[in-house]
């Protein structure tokens, strides 16, 4: 392990060992290896912290590391990290033939006595060759009284690398140390080692997928075209209770959040019954959106939400937060413009048991908010036994944050809203191009009409001076670049107050990140005149 750390020191005063957190590749490579079945625990943790970690100047106390430091620096020596991995001669192949990737190997292995048996595994656990599809521990074919026992040969060369452990069974007599070749092949190999093996180094692969039912959701990169069909069929090979293998081959669509797709693998119709948060839902992947990937999100958010508070999701989709909200007994108000998602919700509603609790549309965004959502919050606010919370769900990325206009001016001269309403939590996504708040919030001061701007233009002589922008001109955009990664204090004409928290959901792509905005929404916004209502500020001061 000394050797696989750059930066050590001793210190005598604390009588310990420290060493800087930056590790070197051998170190990365070693502990990182698929093929290394055994990691002690201990040793995982310090290589998680030491990915996690950039600065050198960190220092960790690596004492409890040290019984491990001998077997590493022996490993490190020896191995041949490539040994358990699929031939080199299979790279860049584009129609897979699993007969190129056999491969042989001379591996170690002891041969025990059946009495002895239970004594040899317990002292060789640790360094059994495990590897998919191949019985480590099988029988002697020339002695029906033996066991072969197969030892991983990245850990065990001789044998001097087990005499510690399995050294008095040797003496005894009742076991012999030997080496035989062996044969791997297609099945002995995870689909991660096969692509890693098959796809061009260097360069973005197709580790990541999405499973939907029996479906798995591919969305491969351009460069990755080449290699889709040998892909989907590894996948399809290597996946359990996988029958069809697709890959997205367009964005979604806002309209009805779908997209289409292309068949890699398999066969099949695109139905599937997929559980999440305690629910079931019913959907057809090709016709309605779902995000396996945003089940903590859904749950994140029905969190928020108490017996008996209220629910409008304006784009509910099948009702991932519209129908978890039901079961605990809040009432919901669930709309879609996809007339498939809108047949799906229903019959999950019913599935669920929930259809008493959540009221079904199929409607636009922006007539669901002027129409049921008007009616029915103004029924709420005159309600005077009434006292529950309020909650809004905006979940469609690309475009919902445009629907906040819908409620400028939505009770303008309305009349019986009382003194002191409760004000609507609205939970809105978007994809912005950064992490920065200021982005997400500048888009919903926008369509809410706040000014994007914290600071107007401040004019000295002819000159415009600009404090604060929402996305950064050139001029002052190396002066807010630090400052973008942290927690601005713009408050975008006061909007900021209502602000609940502004929440980083996930990496989409490069330069797309989704977005959660949880703001109460402004009474001043709801009974604003809405045809009195300015070019929104950000767009006249960008003009000047």
């Amino acid at each position: 392990m000394l050797e696989a750390l750059r930066v050590a020191c001793y210190t005598l005063t604390h009588n310990r060992w420290y060493f800087g957190v930056r590790a070197s590749l051998d170190f990365i490579l070693l502990t990182s290896q698929p093929c290394l079945e055994y990691t002690p625990r201990k040793l995982i943790h310090l290589h998680k912290h030491l990915l996690c970690t950039e600065r050198t100047e960190d220092f960790i106390d690596l004492k409890q590391y040290f019984k491990f430091s001998s077997s590493l620096r022996s490993l490190r020596k020896n191995m041949d990290v490539s040994l358990l991995l699929p031939p080199a001669s299979v790279k860049g192949m584009t129609d897979l033939n699993q007969e190129l990737f056999q491969k042989k190997i001379v591996v170690p292995h002891v041969i025990v006595k059946n009495s002895k048996i239970n004594s040899a595994l317990k002292c060789l656990k640790k360094h059994l060759l495990k590897i998919d599809k191949l019985k480590p521990v099988r029988s002697d074919d020339s002695d029906p009284d033996k066991r072969v026992v197969l030892l991983n040969p990245l850990l065990v060369r001789s044998l001097e690398d087990i005499e510690e452990d399995f050294g008095n069974i040797c003496n005894e007599g009742d076991a012999t140390f030997l080496s035989k070749e062996i044969t791997l092949s297609y099945e002995n190999w995870k689909a991660e080692d096969i692509l890693k093996a098959v796809l061009p180094d260097n360069q973005e692969g197709a580790q990541s997928y999405s499973i939907i039912g029996h479906i798995l959701h591919l969305n491969l990169r351009e460069h990755m075209f080449p290699y889709k069909a040998l892909i989907g069929q590894v996948f399809l090979d290597k996946i359990p209770n996988i029958s069809l293998v697709v890959n997205k081959t367009n964005n979604i669509d806002s309209t009805y959040r779908n997209f289409q797709m292309e068949v890699l693998a398999g066969a099949g119709d695109t139905l599937v019954t997929v559980k999440e948060n305690g629910c079931t839902y019913s959907l057809d992947f090709a016709k309605v959106y779902w995000n396996p990937r945003l089940s903590t999100e859904h749950e994140r958010i029905v969190k928020k939400l108490k017996q008996g508070d209220v629910l409008y999701d304006v784009m509910a989709g099948i009702g991932p937060f519209a129908i978890p909200a039901g079961r605990r007994k809040c009432l919901v108000w669930a709309n879609d413009l996809n007339p498939v998602s809108y047949d799906a919700l229903v019959k999950n509603c019913a599935t669920n048991k929930v259809k008493d609790r959540v009221k079904c549309y199929n409607l636009d965004g922006h007539e669901f908010i002027k129409s049921v959502l008007k009616s029915d919050l103004l029924e709420k606010w005159q309600d005077s036994d009434f006292c529950n919370d309020i909650h809004i769900t905006m979940n469609l990325p690309a475009i919902a944050v445009e629907f906040l206009s819908a409620f400028v001016g939505l009770y303008h001269n309305v009349e019986g809203i009382p003194h002191n309403p409760t004000l609507p939590m609205v939970h809105v996504y978007m994809f912005t191009s950064d992490v920065a708040e200021d982005i997400a919030l500048g888009m919903v001061a926008e369509h809410l009409g706040y000014p994007c701007y914290v600071e107007q233009m401040l004019h000295k002589g002819d000159e415009p001076l600009k404090e604060h922008t929402m996305a950064g001109d050139e001029q002052v955009e190396n002066n807010t670049e630090q400052s973008s990664k942290t927690k601005s204090q713009n408050s975008f004409g006061g909007l900021r107050q209502y602000v609940q928290e502004v929440v980083n959901i996930r990496k989409v792509a490069p330069n797309k990140i989704m977005m959660r905005v949880s703001v109460r929404l402004p009474l001043e916004v709801l009974l604003k005149d809405a045809d009195t209502i300015e070019e929104p500020p950000c767009k006249k001061i960008k003009e000047l």
